[in-house]
């Protein structure tokens, strides 16, 4: 296990915003702060209310539950334990690590990855998986010290087909969501305190400026405090022209940081992502770009649907799923899946301008995946055709396979109703 982190610094994070709030209010309460229940022993998570259903187009198709659990299980012993030149994307690495590697991009190590990978692991009760992946992560890319200190390394596209290092929030909030369903679902009484992980992530994202005593070498809190939004990458310069991603912000996991710590900031993130997403994806088409400042205006070299933008498309359903969200989210479900369906169910292209030219007319597992997914929010009439498509994927191998294979397996999880809240 890792060493633990300065206590010094966590503890400064945390009490910060709590002297703020007794100087407003006079006082806040003797037990909730803005990063949890301060109870014995420290800084604790209220427990997340489980949903008591979900909804699952595979047995809607008249799948059993053999053939989904069979399913998912092939999927997952080939991703993660098949054979580690053609079909596996998960990587044990010495006695209690693991990570996951984007075979496409020289094999880089990205914390969407590894967070998708934790995500899925511990909605299929796969423990060891989950702690050699945070294990790794914690011990790898996390910035021990410096202005980044707790943040987490990983990979992001440029504008010219290559990718840079950088600090991704989708990554880092898929990670701090899974350990928050870890601690929930399997305890913090053993070699990893999950409570603990998650909250020194929390609070890292929230108070990185509280921490370094302002903006230091460009890096700054993960969210801007005004926008209620996270920045496109809070350690470089394009925090300071408020730049986003659609496909970073993430409203249903905001509600459950918000029920898990009683920090109001998230709620007003999770609407903020809402409201959002509704000024940046194109008014015809429903298509999402990759990156928009957070008022909505295009990005260059950004303004197209990519790869990237399929991720907002999962985060909108389980937005649907997980808290019914908004209204507009089912009729962008429609829209989009209108658009898809106008270019063809069996043949639409992997990547398109904004207003609908294709860029990209080949076929991409990845998107076939997701719009399975979205076909669960906009219940289109031919919605079967849609989840079929990505039921009948197979398990892809080969250079290519991690993002269309992270992507599908996440897919089929919530297809099957089995990416719950913990």
């Amino acid at each position: 296990m890792r060493a633990r982190r300065s206590g010094v610094v966590t503890a400064a994070a945390v009490i910060a915003p709590m002297l703020a709030c007794a100087a407003v209010l006079g006082g806040c309460g003797s037990t909730t702060d803005s990063i949890g229940y301060d109870g014995p022993g420290g800084i604790h998570l209220t427990r997340l209310t489980k949903l008591p259903s979900y909804p699952s187009p595979c047995r809607d198709l008249g799948k059993s539950d053999a053939e989904i659990a069979n399913k998912l299980a092939g999927w997952f012993q080939q991703l993660f334990h098949g054979d580690s030149n053609t079909q596996a994307i998960y990587f044990p690495m010495g006695a209690d690590q693991a990570n996951i590697q984007d075979i496409l991009h020289n094999k880089e190590v990205r914390t969407e990855g590894v967070g998708l990978a934790m995500m899925i692991a511990i909605q299929m009760d796969k423990r060891e998986e989950f702690d050699r992946l945070w294990t790794y992560a914690s011990a790898v890319l996390e910035y021990k010290d410096g202005p980044k200190r707790g943040y987490f390394q990983s990979h992001c596209d440029t504008p010219i087909a290559t990718t840079q290092v950088c600090d991704d929030p989708y990554g880092e909030a898929q990670m701090t969501t899974a350990l928050i369903f870890a601690h929930d679902r399997w305890g913090s009484t053993t070699t990893i305190d999950y409570e603990t992980e998650a909250v020194e992530l929390l609070t890292v994202m929230r108070h990185k400026q509280d921490e370094n005593g302002g903006i230091v070498g460009g890096v700054t809190d993960t969210f801007d405090a005004a926008a209620a939004l996270p920045y496109d990458v809070p350690t470089d310069e394009r925090a300071a022209a408020h730049w986003g991603r659609p496909s970073i912000v993430m409203p249903a996991y905001y509600d459950l940081w918000a029920e898990a710590t009683a920090d109001p900031f998230w709620t007003r993130a999770a609407i903020a992502a809402r409201s959002y997403w509704q000024r940046t994806v194109h008014p015809t088409t429903g298509l999402v770009p990759v990156r928009a400042t957070f008022g909505g205006d295009r990005v260059p070299y950004w303004d197209s649907y990519l790869a990237e933008a399929y991720r907002a498309q999962i985060s909108m359903a389980l937005d649907q799923i997980w808290t019914k969200g908004v209204q507009w989210e089912i009729d962008e479900a429609k829209k989009l899946l209108d658009f898809f369906r106008g270019k063809g169910i069996s043949t639409y292209g992997a990547t398109y301008t904004l207003d609908g030219t294709v860029i990209d007319s080949s076929r991409d597992n990845g998107l076939i995946a997701v719009n399975g997914v979205t076909a669960m929010v906009g219940s289109p009439v031919d919605a079967a055709s849609f989840v079929t498509q990505a039921w009948d994927l197979g398990v892809p191998t080969g250079i290519p396979r991690y993002y269309s294979g992270i992507l599908g397996l996440t897919s089929l999880l919530i297809l099957s109703g089995q990416y719950q809240v913990w």
